[in-house]
């Protein structure tokens, strides 16, 4: 981190886990694509929700690498002119490897952390359900927080 002054130590869980929003950002044979996501950070994995089919999940299958980004506590700060205004925020960025949950317990797990992290309500998801969409883990190998001022 270039900014080592913004690099925020303590506060990362907190970030994943009150953030509303993850972008997650791809290589699509030398193209980037980035695309904004639910999702929910769970035991040290980021989980993201998604259908069975289209360009992320092509993309994924093909390469399994990914960045992601997500930040809270955003709020614009006026000091003179328009050039001197600021932003506060809290970030988080990161790399990691993307991977299908395949196993139903897990995938339940996931989609029932992404729905009480949106909706605070617990539901039954049945067996049907599961099978109509895609539960994508995240395994984090490296990231890290910034915050401004």
């Amino acid at each position: 981190m270039r900014r080592t002054d913004k690099e925020m130590k303590d506060g990362i869980e907190e970030v994943l886990r009150r953030a509303k929003i993850c972008r997650i950002a791809m290589c699509d044979g030398g193209v980037p694509y980035c695309v904004p996501v639910i999702f929910c950070y769970s035991d040290g994995f980021i989980y993201i929700h998604s259908a069975r089919e289209g360009r992320k999940i092509d993309i994924l299958r093909r390469s399994s690498l990914v960045c992601f980004e997500t930040e809270i506590d955003i709020s614009l700060i006026r000091s003179g002119s328009p050039c001197k205004w600021t932003l506060a925020y809290k970030s988080v960025i990161g790399v990691g490897r993307a991977s299908f949950v395949e196993d139903r317990e897990e995938k339940r797990k996931a989609l029932n952390c992404i729905i009480k992290k949106y909706s605070n309500e617990d539901f039954e998801i049945s067996n049907e359900d599961l099978d109509k969409v895609e539960v994508i883990r995240i395994e984090i190998e490296e990231m890290s927080g910034k915050r401004s001022p």
